[in-house]
């Protein structure tokens, strides 16, 4: 596995001996169940997998290297590098400056843009669009295209749909950079279509049926559709992609659904000349990262925290997995907790922060079981301060070294 040469502030003193062990212990990666650090009355069960992935890192390792290497320079980013507050103020405060914001509004005009100018792509991708109004500048990209190699493939995956005649479904949100680019791409060799969930897909379904009609179609995926799009000729033979943050528990529930469909409609006998087998598209980060938080819903705890950025996709389903059981707050770092206890969480479902009066108890003298876990856009240092905090705050007896050597130990 490649290392990244990543700002040392990134990194943790913390979070990364735990996560060294664990790659050590089960290399394979087939144990799922969390990591257990006591700190006398106070018990953290930390995901198994979470954090930075192979695409946030690479990212981050090449915008600090255009950084480094182009001194005197103007650099520009896309959009936000990553959904995350720290590592975006980060580069902002490096000085590069952000094109558009992350529903592609407009900040700065492309004529202010030259080709003395670096621009980086970030790790969702772009628009051919935008590529075109890049090379029509001659800014440079090519050097500093931090597109993830996992929303790469989805690309390669789509060309190849459209190649053998498939329409693309694609699971994502429609306003995400990362779903824009990918439709971008795809209605480039294929009938395209976004669906955000699996009551879209059953909409889709009944529509497949002949439940609803076409005019039932333009009307519920208004927007969401390629030019030219008609459901009477390009439903027939379909394949499902995804935006790589989604949960893929929901993507293959999507896919699985519409398969049913499909064999209503056509039969068993026929089902591979209709629908395609996609999913090798998932993400295998996306994908630890949820499995790995299926395992912490497995055990008892008191509170669950999930830290990460409040417009991350794969961050915000993480905290819909856990909610589901579990008391949850969902914060951006450690500054979102109280000297009193308190917490500032976001919600999800209202998208505001809302103050949670003494969610963490501060009396050691009675036992607290805790969870953690981050999204893929979170770096390790953030979980470490929050961790650090949370054990201050409770005056534990037991230190983070006494912890970790007795975690190590195991």
């Amino acid at each position: 596995m490649k290392q990244f040469e990543i700002p040392e502030f990134y990194r943790s003193p913390i979070i990364s001996k735990v996560k060294a062990k664990r790659k050590l212990d089960d290399p394979r990666k087939k144990d799922f169940t969390p990591s257990v650090l006591n700190f006398g009355s106070l018990q953290i069960l930390i995901a198994r997998h979470f954090g930075f992935c192979y695409g946030v890192e690479n990212a981050i390792e090449i915008a600090y290297k255009a950084i480094n290497e182009n001194p005197g320079k103007r650099i520009f980013l896309l959009s936000q590098m990553i959904h995350n507050p720290d590592v975006n103020a980060d580069l902002l405060a490096n000085g590069i400056q952000f094109i558009q914001d992350t529903d592609g509004a407009q900040l700065i005009n492309w004529d202010e843009i030259t080709s003395e100018d670096i621009v980086i792509i970030p790790a969702f991708g772009t628009t051919l669009e935008i590529e075109a109004q890049l090379k029509e500048i001659g800014a440079q990209t090519e050097k500093y295209n931090t597109t993830c190699p996992f929303v790469e493939k989805v690309w390669n995956r789509s060309e190849k749909l459209g190649q053998d005649q498939h329409t693309v479904i694609i699971h994502g949100k429609y306003n995400h950079e990362e779903t824009r680019a990918t439709f971008s791409h795809s209605t480039a060799n294929a009938p395209s279509l976004i669906i955000k969930d699996i009551e879209e897909a059953r909409f889709l379904g009944a529509v497949i049926k002949g439940e609803q009609t076409q005019n039932d179609f333009y009307t519920f995926f208004e927007g969401k559709f390629s030019e030219g799009f008609d459901p009477s000729q390009h439903l027939s033979k379909i394949g499902v992609v995804n935006q790589t943050t989604m949960l893929a528990t929901e993507t293959q529930e999507i896919t699985e659904y519409l398969r049913g469909v499909i064999e209503e409609k056509y039969g068993a006998e026929n089902i591979k000349n209709h629908i395609a087998d996609t999913r090798d598209t998932l993400c295998y980060a996306t994908n630890d990262n949820q499995t790995s938080t299926l395992g912490l819903m497995e055990e008892s705890a008191d509170l669950a925290i999930v830290v990460g950025g409040y417009n991350s996709s794969n961050t915000t389903h993480l905290v819909e997995l856990l909610e589901q059981k579990f008391t949850t707050l969902f914060i951006r770092s450690e500054h979102q907790i109280g000297e009193e206890g308190s917490v500032n969480s976001f919600d999800i479902h209202r998208k505001v922060e809302e103050l949670h009066q003494n969610s963490i108890p501060l009396d050691a003298s009675k036992p607290l079981k805790m969870i953690i876990t981050s999204g893929a856009s979170c770096p390790d240092a953030v979980v470490d301060r929050v961790i650090q905090k949370i054990i201050a705050l409770r005056a534990e007896n037991v230190s983070v070294q006494e912890a970790l050597n007795a975690f190590l130990a195991g």
